[in-house]
């Protein structure tokens, strides 16, 4: 029998959350070798979040497996009011899994999505907002520009080209350092980018006095929550590799993929910038050990080796 009456019941009030949800996917699970350094990534992505989001929002983080060291360290940001909602995988659904519980299930009606090596630049949601909010019928709203591929924006360049008020160009808007910045952190060397940027040719749509970069990243987004829920569920049988099925169905379904014109967002991978400074403030060339490791002699064998005993322990 019920022993007297459950004092919730005397609560008038409840609270609501905020219209944006910030939700970060995170996977740390082990603190050496390629993740050496990922809890500093983690702590910086979630720095630049606290400090430099103008904004209202909750946070939320989905931890995807994390070590334990990982875990205690989110529990106590959470313990000290930095993360509303923080959710715990014992086991790495992969990216597929973790988009179907958090895009499904993040209280906002925006939600600002991001991987967990993404550190963010001031005004970087305001900005994107306000691309959302001005051109109709947005998908997806990536933080900066990047040279992205065509086949994944053929509706937004349908659009930009045919719409009455909208004006569509075609040139090299990215300067060397901001295409520079992000494309050598996906791995590639100088030489690769510089080749990279000699031939790739950008796109934009000015529309109501607002200009944005046509394209956007799955790693970094923000939408709305009724428009991502049409995609779900997501299923993908790999942790990654898979995470285009975001940007085809975005684009097959004519919603429009946008970027900022100017870039609030940086990709860390796996190592802190310095000092979290602007990429342009800490871009420097590498050290020669860095430019012998990047020898593909050298690479693709230890690389090799790595992936093999990653997946004997963790796929």
């Amino acid at each position: 029998m019920r022993q007297g009456q459950n004092p919730a019941k005397k609560i008038n009030t409840v609270t609501k959350p905020e219209r944006i949800t910030v939700a970060i996917l995170n996977y740390i699970p082990f603190l050496s070798g390629f993740y050496a350094n990922m809890m500093e990534v983690l702590k910086a992505c979630l720095g630049s979040i606290w400090a430099n989001t103008d904004t209202p929002y909750d946070l939320l983080v989905f931890d995807n497996g994390s070590c334990k060291e990982v875990k205690d360290y989110l529990v106590k940001m959470q313990q000290e009011g930095k993360i509303q909602y923080l959710i715990f995988s014992e086991k790495n659904l992969g990216k597929g899994g973790a988009w179907n519980l958090i895009l499904d299930g993040a209280p906002g009606e925006i939600i600002a999505y991001s991987d967990n090596d993404c550190y963010f630049y001031p005004g970087w949601l305001s900005n994107s907002l306000k691309i959302l909010e001005s051109f109709p019928n947005v998908g997806m709203v990536t933080s900066r520009p990047l040279a992205g591929n065509e086949i994944f924006n053929t509706k937004t360049i349908e659009w930009a080209q045919n719409t009455p008020g909208a004006k569509f160009y075609r040139g090299k808007f990215l300067d060397w350092e901001t295409f520079r910045s992000f494309t050598m952190s996906l791995g590639h060397s100088e030489e690769e980018t510089s080749e990279l940027y000699k031939d790739h040719e950008d796109l934009r749509v000015n529309f109501n006095g607002l200009t944005a970069q046509i394209g956007a990243i799955h790693y970094q987004f923000l939408a709305y929550k009724k428009v991502l829920k049409e995609f779900l569920p997501f299923d993908m049988d790999r942790p990654m590799g898979q995470v285009r099925q975001l940007d085809v169905r975005v684009n097959e379904a004519g919603y429009l993929r946008l970027m900022t014109a100017e870039p609030f967002m940086q990709n860390m991978s796996n190592e802190v910038l310095k000092e979290y400074k602007p990429v342009e403030q800490a871009a420097k060339k590498p050290a020669f050990y860095k430019r012998l490791r990047e020898l593909k002699a050298i690479k693709w064998p230890l690389m090799r080796i790595y992936d093999w005993i990653f997946g004997l322990y963790y796929r």
